[in-house]
């Protein structure tokens, strides 16, 4: 909104300063300050209100040291979340770039699903929540959202960086005055991401159908199942890994930064011909989006680090992971997940390889048996009597790391 009224009063009375909110690093600043102040300053409102409605968690009694005492402590604290993402994305974003819309579309669907999740558990004193393939229909709507708005979308463009004439060229002004030439591909509309340490490490999702190279459909078709696939997989390990206070919040914050970054460099065509890396027109709107949403995130940390007054509740964990690979679809970074998202990945592998275990064990032997002590992974290291603090703190560390390799990979190949 600021944007739009900056540009409009910029354009109509020349008003001193309005120019800074052409900057995308300054309204990227503004927006994760503003997502700061409305989860410190909003969020014990949002919390004493949850407390008088008595929408406490309902702890099961798993043997976890400490974990009795959470008992009644209130939980939909992703609505604070949610709040801190869409109001400054609100006030700073350009809202007529499509890549926003479709980030404010994710943000709004997955937390509804939470929502109702959470509603059926706290006010049904249902334990299970909403039913699994409800959930599954909501993530597979979104992807097919993603994806089919990917193909038709005329504002939705690549361009690649190329050493040869047959091409757009581009005359760059470097900060130090010096100037360089780039030839930049027209705008494709195509199926294309980024595979890591590979040269040229850009994939077309067409080329799996060498018949299909006119029309692109089918590599379309590819697409689209695989935004299904990553929509579902990354909000449902999300969901797994708030298991611990701050885990989810603080990791998630970390692979916001990245993914903040990488949108940044893919819509700055100086940073994406020096990285090597498609050139994404309009893509670094969401730097303005990531910060809000690292910005909630970190914010939301000052309520829910040990020991935590609220839980974020499947309202935050689906959303907060639907955005994430939503971000990485939408900057064609979403091979770059598994990295990324890697605590997210071992949960949820530790969850599925302990199921498979047990059944596997119980047909074979008549009993079944578990490789874990407990499921997710963060679970099994509090069977071994780690504190939680601990694991959280080193949970972080190893996403710090993995954050790391990530940005490296843009220029390791």
């Amino acid at each position: 909104m600021f944007y739009h009224i900056a540009q409009w009063l910029e354009r109509n009375f020349d008003i001193p300063g309005m120019g800074v909110f052409g900057y995308i690093s300054f309204r990227g600043a503004m927006a994760i300050i503003a997502a700061l102040i409305i989860v410190i300053a909003f969020g014990i409102k949002v919390i004493r209100m949850l407390q008088r409605h008595q929408i406490g968690e309902e702890i099961r009694n798993l043997g976890l040291e400490g974990q009795l005492q959470k008992r009644g402590t209130p939980t939909m604290g992703g609505l604070i979340i949610l709040l801190a993402i869409l109001v400054p994305t609100v006030l700073f974003c350009d809202l007529t770039n499509v890549y926003v819309q479709l980030m404010i579309v994710s943000t709004i669907w997955l937390g509804l699903i939470g929502f109702v999740d959470d509603y059926i558990k706290v006010f049904r004193k249902n334990k299970e929540g909403l039913n699994g393939r409800f959930k599954i229909v909501g993530q597979v709507g979104l992807g097919l959202i993603i994806g089919l708005t990917m193909w038709h979308s005329n504002d939705i463009t690549v361009r690649r960086t190329i050493r040869t004439h047959d091409a757009d060229k581009i005359v760059m002004t470097e900060p130090n005055g010096s100037q360089q030439v780039v030839y930049l591909t027209p705008a494709e509309k195509q199926a294309l991401t980024t595979i890591p340490f590979i040269k040229g490490n850009e994939f077309d999702y067409g080329d799996l159908f060498p018949f299909d190279n006119e029309s692109h459909t089918w590599g379309w078709v590819v697409y689209v199942l695989a935004a299904i696939f990553i929509v579902t997989a990354v909000s449902n390990s999300a969901n797994l890994t708030d298991g611990l206070d701050g885990l989810a919040a603080g990791t998630s914050a970390t692979i916001g930064v990245v993914l903040g970054l990488l949108a940044y460099f893919s819509g700055n065509i100086i940073y994406a011909n020096y990285l090597g890396i498609m050139y994404i027109p309009f893509s670094g709107e969401l730097f303005v989006y990531t910060c809000a949403f690292v910005g909630a995130l970190v914010g939301f940390l000052w309520y829910n680090s040990y020991p935590a007054q609220v839980f974020m509740g499947d309202t935050g964990s689906l959303a907060v992971g639907g955005v994430i690979a939503t971000l990485a679809l939408l900057i064609r970074k979403e091979f770059l997940l598994p990295i990324l998202c890697g605590v997210f990945m071992v949960e949820s592998l530790s969850v599925m390889m302990q199921v498979a275990w047990f059944k596997y064990t119980r047909r074979k032997y008549g009993e079944g048996r578990r490789i874990l002590l407990m499921s997710p992974l963060h679970h099994h290291y509090q069977k071994k009597g780690y504190h939680e603090t601990k694991i959280v703190v080193r949970f972080w560390i190893m996403q710090l790391l993995l954050a790391a390799i990530t940005l490296v990979t843009l220029k390791i190949r």
